[in-house]
């Protein structure tokens, strides 16, 4: 099963930004981590990471075009506001689901991110298990492919 990591804007700044919420592990690692999970999950997971709104779009219709089985989606702060991201997951989730997840809390955070305009058009929300979200995002995934 191919899977789609596609992860927002400053994802690639781990390690560097915000150390008191997101710590000191860099984007390489966390890369690493979701490449030991989809090993152990026995799918293939590929990892992009855009800072663009519009990137992520194209990525989302790449996700369609290219037949992946499913996307596990960081998309940052942009969760908070994108309709254009709400859109283009709607788009393709008939076909291609959509788990939306996010390493921190994020109704533990700022007022602004504890509201998801994305989160309706997912198959599936999962926030605050830092790294750890990636692989309940694809193991959701798995499990969703076998009740549809």
């Amino acid at each position: 099963m191919k899977l789609m990591i596609l992860n927002g804007c400053n994802l690639n700044m781990m390690g560097i930004r915000e150390k008191e919420v997101y710590g000191d592990a860099d984007y390489n690692a966390l890369c690493r981590t979701i490449e030991q999970a989809a090993k152990q999950l026995q799918v293939q997971a590929d990892i992009f990471q855009y800072n663009g709104e519009g990137d992520l779009i194209d990525a989302l219709q790449r996700a369609y075009f290219e037949a992946y089985a499913g996307v596990v989606l960081n998309a940052g702060a942009y969760a908070c506001y994108s309709y254009a991201l709400y859109d283009a997951i709607k788009s393709i989730h008939d076909r291609v689901p959509v788990v939306e997840v996010h390493i921190t809390n994020m109704h533990d955070r700022e007022e602004f991110r504890s509201h998801s305009v994305i989160a309706k058009a997912c198959a599936g929300y999962i926030s605050g298990f830092g790294f750890s979200v990636y692989e309940l995002g694809m193991r959701g995934l798995l499990e969703y492919q076998r009740t549809v």
